[in-house]
């Protein structure tokens, strides 16, 4: 249960942010408001890292993967993405692209056991799954 409220949490926040980030991107530019995203981000995890127990920095050269390391790069990307879908196809058109291109790569990565998660099987009923969660956007999207 806390799983899946936590899942909705982070949905809820990611709308918000994207609205957030697309309104400060107008009074702004697009790297100014993507930086300060980044860096204030950085700033809640170092006052969070000072406030709950200070975890040895030095195992960030000791994974295992190094291309792990690149969620941050990644971050950069995302917050850009959704500011430039946010104002282009306005939050809700934009946010359930996202989401559905998110299970779309989450269902491929599962599929092939990439970047070390557990391989499933494939089952019809996830791909009709994304199939009525692509007809849902078709449908939300139509316009007389």
């Amino acid at each position: 249960m806390l799983g899946i409220l936590t899942a909705l949490l982070s949905g809820a926040l990611m709308s918000i942010q994207g609205v957030f980030n697309t309104d400060l991107t107008k009074q702004t530019s697009l790297w100014v408001a993507t930086g300060w995203v980044q860096i204030t981000a950085f700033l809640v995890c170092g006052a969070a890292w000072l406030f709950t127990g200070r975890d040895n920095i030095g195992k960030l050269l000791q994974v295992e993967h190094q291309y792990i390391l690149l969620g941050g790069v990644i971050g950069a990307f995302i917050t850009i993405t959704v500011i430039q879908s946010m104002a282009a196809l306005g939050p809700a058109k934009a946010a359930m692209l996202i989401v559905v291109a998110q299970l779309a790569v989450a269902y491929v990565i599962e599929l092939f056991g990439m970047f070390g998660m557990e391989k499933v099987p494939f089952e019809w009923k996830k791909l009709l799954g994304m199939l009525i969660a692509i007809a849902g956007i078709v449908l939300f999207k139509w316009e007389k």
